[in-house]
């Protein structure tokens, strides 16, 4: 129990802030970009070269996804939105608000159970390469798949702990109760946010990747 407990400790200051079902949804299918997607903020400097080129891959379609979303207009808002509550960290707390309206977007995720089924098809795929993972996203894994981030992202109590998640690692900030009743205050024009980024960056992401992939032909 006890190991359980540092463990536990361990991931959650390790952990960086990120939006996984955005990244996950945007790999499209394919393993090895996923794996590079969802491990890429573990990974500093040249040590990108250390993996498959496929998981390089990765690592370079998430840095494009990011810099995309933080640059968008939509994101800007919305940051500027939430930092009222959270200062600085508005960006991070965005990219959980996305992943919010992502598991809820009908046109993506008919229902619970094909938001459910995405999600541990992805575990799946994780589950495969985690012995190439950065250690602190192979100890991040089993506790992922076992609470169902992935899913659990489509509750507003889901978000709540995100939120509190961003707040134990945050060094200049003491609570995230005033970002979430603002996020409940503010739904509806976050949610706009949402619709207005995500047609662009699924867009962007894939005419990225299909050029990403071209590069090594």
């Amino acid at each position: 129990m006890a190991f359980y407990l540092l463990k536990m400790l361990y991931v959650q200051r390790s952990i960086a802030v990120m939006n996984y079902l955005a990244h996950a949804y945007l790999s499209f299918h394919h393993p090895d970009i996923l794996v590079g997607n969802m491990i890429s903020d573990y990974v500093k400097g040249k040590q990108q070269y250390t993996y498959s080129v496929g998981i390089q891959q990765g690592i370079k379609l998430h840095r494009f996804i990011d810099h995309y979303t933080d640059h968008h207009p939509a994101t800007r808002a919305s940051a500027k939105l939430m930092s009222k509550a959270v200062g600085r960290y508005g960006n991070a707390l965005t990219d959980v608000i996305y992943d919010h309206f992502l598991a809820n977007d009908i046109r993506e995720f008919k229902n619970d159970a094909a938001l459910n089924d995405f999600a541990q098809k992805t575990y799946t795929l994780l589950d495969q390469q985690q012995a190439v993972m950065p250690e602190p996203f192979q100890l991040m894994l089993p506790v992922m798949r076992e609470l169902n981030w992935l899913y659990h992202y489509r509750k507003p109590e889901g978000i709540k702990k995100s939120f509190m998640g961003v707040g134990r690692r945050a060094t200049h900030l003491k609570s995230t109760e005033s970002a979430f009743t603002l996020f409940e205050m503010e739904y509806t024009f976050l949610k706009e946010c949402y619709f207005n980024l995500w047609d662009d960056l699924k867009l962007a992401t894939q005419t990225e990747l299909a050029n990403i992939l071209n590069e090594e032909q």
